[in-house]
């Protein structure tokens, strides 16, 4: 029955994209206007991979991500560039930056960007898909990855659609010469290692009147016989058995297959159409809000700790090794240099003392998820669930967002660690000026999703972090950094046209740290090193459009001041349990004892272990729990010991020796 719901869906999902798309805004790198990209979603996507008559090549990819935004474009063309393949490959896009997708990019092992994976036709259960591994990701390269994987699959997961690439052997060739057919037959022949002839025969694919084939030069005498003199060449059979090579002055695969379609009464096949989804008309801009540049703003960092906490750190199951060792220094350098609000530095503080009470080889995501979401109901405790970008809020909702407030955090961290350094007294970190600047290349490089951008931070690092010898020459070398990664990026489409890539800070923004030395613009460092300590310190935060809550369960006591009130046994208790799904005890020990891979049941598989501990009214979460069972068990331990040992003494007391008379 399951499967019959799913394949009804996946009659309906380009339908189901469109409507997703309209509801949920312009967010995403691509739209209908593309042609030959489908638009997928956390509703949608399943429904178009499950039991399809087609192969899919799809593009995991985050809206704020630079590469993939550089990326886009060459996206676009490849499948505009192989439309006329749908039959046997559709190439699709899903954003796991929108916050709906959240959990179907995580289902999917999605952790960096651009991910790219081939999924099979007639896929019947759950599948992650594999991997497209060529670093090489230019159109053409691409285009042969996809048809060496259609040639590799199996022959029950072969598209349906899916024409013959093998090459024609000697008799084949000497069957079709002179023959009258009611069709042309046309033998692109070429080497062994070309994909011309592959190419045409995917993109004919969908015309009637004509067969592709391709064959191999191997054989001289063919050739010869046949008058070909050069590799590769098309020899086309008429209709009417007659025959004879294509005179084509450039043998490219777009010329051949431009002239093949371009023969009389060869056109496309009745309802081969495209089945995108209908045009749209272009969204406007976001509203912009008006800010003041001279200042750094709470709602950045707090927006940039959310979506960093409930959507990048997400699409990680479980954290061990050196990504658990990386998050716990990021978390305890973050509660102490962080220059936010008191309901959030409190928030960071319990997670780092909680990091620090749990000695575990690994800790499952979803435990984090509950100490951010404030499971335990600590009053005072609030981070933000939704993002409301100021200073780092674009014209359009891609461009940049999360990767501006990522740096804005990091040089606030450095400045705080530089400007307070008694906050990291009696710290691991006390005397290490590179403190903030290792945290921040390590965190970037386990958990960061845009994998391009890492590397080309690892690679600034390595050149030069270890010049570093104070905590003001820290505060400096970030900045010099960001203004060479702005000079890099100056121009590419990742830029904002409402907020250029320039170097920073700007002349009206700090008139003195600009020079002229000798006619040539030169940087007073000791000016900009001040401006820096003044713009991310603490004392100078704006709130403006920052949330006005600072806690979330004055939040939730004002909603249900709202919403009516249900009988028990309705849909509100079930709610209820909803509520703390991850909070029964043992749930955090399931986690780290076994951990599987993700499966397409693994979230119902979830939903039979979730259960509340609400029953004593209390609301206590898996941590609580947890360690009330330790004590439990530690305290029973020391009061067995100790009765056995009274007993024992108790024993010994009764005991009198015998003593003979002298």
């Amino acid at each position: 029955m399951a499967a019959g719901v799913l394949k009804t869906a996946g009659m309906w999902w380009p339908v189901m994209a469109v409507l997703c798309w309209v509801v949920s805004g312009d967010n995403s790198l691509y739209g209908p206007r593309d042609p030959g990209i489908h638009i997928l979603d956390r509703g949608t996507v399943n429904a178009a991979l499950y039991n399809s008559s087609s192969a899919w090549l799809l593009e995991f990819y985050s809206s704020w991500c630079g590469h993939c935004i550089n990326y886009a474009p060459t996206w676009r063309n490849l499948a505009a560039d192989v439309q006329d393949w749908h039959p046997a490959v559709k190439i699709g896009v899903l954003n796991c930056a929108d916050e709906d997708n959240i959990a179907i990019c995580k289902d999917y092992g999605v952790q960096f960007y651009p991910t790219f994976r081939f999924f099979s036709a007639f896929t019947k259960e759950f599948s992650q898909g594999e991997n497209y591994k060529d670093s090489d990701r230019r159109v053409q390269t691409v285009r042969h990855g996809i048809i060496d994987y259609l040639q590799a699959a199996p022959k029950e997961h072969q598209p349906s659609a899916y024409p013959s690439l093998d090459p024609l052997r000697l008799s084949d060739i000497s069957f079709f010469i002179g023959r009258k057919e009611s069709h042309y037959t046309a033998i692109i022949f070429e080497s062994e290692n070309s994909y011309i002839g592959r190419e045409v025969i995917m993109d004919l694919m969908q015309y009637e009147n004509i067969l592709v084939h391709r064959a191999l030069s191997s054989d001289k005498a063919v050739l010869e016989t046949l008058g070909i003199v050069s590799v590769p060449s098309c020899y086309l059979i008429y209709p009417n058995g007659t025959h004879g090579l294509i005179n084509i002055v450039k043998p490219l695969r777009s010329i051949f297959s431009s002239h093949l379609k371009s023969m009389p009464s060869v056109r496309k096949k009745a309802g081969a159409h495209s089945d995108l989804p209908a045009r749209l008309e272009d969204k406007e801009e976001v509203a912009w809000k008006e800010y003041d540049k001279s200042k750094m703003y709470a709602a950045d960092l707090e927006s940039g700790l959310h979506y960093l906490l409930r959507v990048e750190l997400a699409t990680h199951q479980t954290l061990e090794g050196e990504k658990l060792k990386t998050f716990k220094d990021f978390i305890a350098i973050l509660h102490k240099l962080f220059p936010g609000r008191m309901h959030v530095m409190k928030l960071l503080e319990t997670l780092q003392e909680w990091l620090v009470s749990m000695p575990l080889d690994k800790i499952p995501y979803d435990a984090i998820l509950d100490i951010v979401n404030n499971k335990m109901r600590i009053s005072g405790i609030f981070l933000t669930n939704h993002i409301q970008w100021v200073g780092c809020q674009g014209s359009r909702p891609q461009l940049r967002g999360y990767p501006c407030s990522l740096w804005k955090l990091f040089h606030s961290l450095t400045v705080q660690g530089a400007t307070q350094p008694e906050t990291l007294a009696n710290t691991a970190y006390e005397s290490d000026p590179q403190a903030v600047l290792k945290i921040m290349r390590r965190y970037i490089r386990e958990f960061f999703g845009c994998r391009e951008c890492a590397q080309h931070f690892e690679e600034m690092a390595k050149a030069s972090v270890d010049t570093v010898k104070t905590a003001d020459e820290a505060v400096l070398w970030l900045w010099k950094k960001h203004n060479m990664v702005n000079n890099r990026l100056a121009g590419a489409p990742s830029e904002d046209p409402k907020s250029p890539k320039v170097q920073w800070p700007s002349p009206d923004l700090c008139p003195p740290c600009h020079e002229e030395v000798g006619g040539v613009h030169s940087w007073n460092e000791r000016e900009v090193l001040a401006f820096l300590q003044q713009h991310y310190g603490s004392k100078d935060l704006s709130l403006q459009y920052a949330d006005p809550n600072t806690d979330q369960y004055d939040v939730e006591d004002k909603k249900s001041d709202i919403l009516p009130t249900k009988s028990p046994g309705s849909d509100n208790d079930s709610d209820k349990g909803k509520h703390h799904d991850h909070l029964k005890p043992e749930f955090l020990d399931k986690l780290i004892q076994n951990l599987p891979n993700k499966s397409k049941n693994s979230n119902n598989n979830f939903e039979g272990s979730k259960s509340s501990v609400t029953f004593l009214g209390l609301g206590f979460s898996n941590i609580d729990m947890s360690l009330c069972v330790v004590l439990y068990i530690t305290s029973s331990l020391f009061l067995m010991v100790m009765y056995f040992f009274f007993r024992v003494r108790s024993r010994r007391w009764k005991i009198k020796p015998n003593r003979p008379y002298v």
